[in-house]
């Protein structure tokens, strides 16, 4: 059950992202998502359209929406967009319902990691159960092979870190 509210969550994250003022010129003001939740602030940037697509059809929305905090790595239209092509309208089918939760769970990682905190670790574990992996250099960070574009994107219920690709957990 808690699963699945975190799924709700990250999927209501994406919409969040995918259509707000509050990210002007690329993401705007870190601060401006403070007093809404991850859903919410994602569907208001504008640039996370698919990913709220993907949380609605997950029904991970509710789960977003909730108490938390979550951490959530958010990959952005262009980030979907690099994937072979078909492969998010397959994910979308009612009858893969559980292979995307599997994919958005892995991109929320329990509590709020702020950036400071994140450069210091080298795995974290997701909602789904698997960990992922964190390297911080002089390049900046990633999360398994995404690059981390903007981060500390604070929200009522945790922190948005805006990814560049949609990471996959292990089959």
């Amino acid at each position: 059950m808690q699963i699945k509210k975190i799924i709700s969550f990250v999927a209501a994250a994406i919409v969040t992202f995918g259509s707000s003022a509050a990210f002007a010129g690329g993401y705007g003001d870190k601060s401006y998502g403070d007093k809404k939740d991850i859903v919410d602030t994602a569907v208001s940037a504008g640039q996370f359209e698919t990913l709220a697509a993907a949380l609605t059809a997950a029904g991970l929305i509710d789960t977003l929406k909730g108490d938390g905090p979550f951490t959530v790595f958010a990959p952005t239209d262009e980030a979907f967009a690099k994937l072979p092509e078909g492969t998010v309208e397959n994910l979308l089918k009612p009858e893969n319902k559980d292979q995307l939760i599997a994919v958005l769970t892995y991109h929320v990682v329990p509590g709020k990691v702020m950036a400071a905190d994140v450069v210091k670790l080298d795995a974290a574990t997701t909602v789904n159960g698997a960990d992922v992996t964190i390297a911080a250099n002089d390049a900046g960070v990633t999360i398994d092979a995404a690059n981390v574009i903007k981060t500390d994107i604070k929200t009522s219920n945790g922190v948005i870190h805006v990814i560049d690709s949609v990471i996959l957990p292990n089959s």
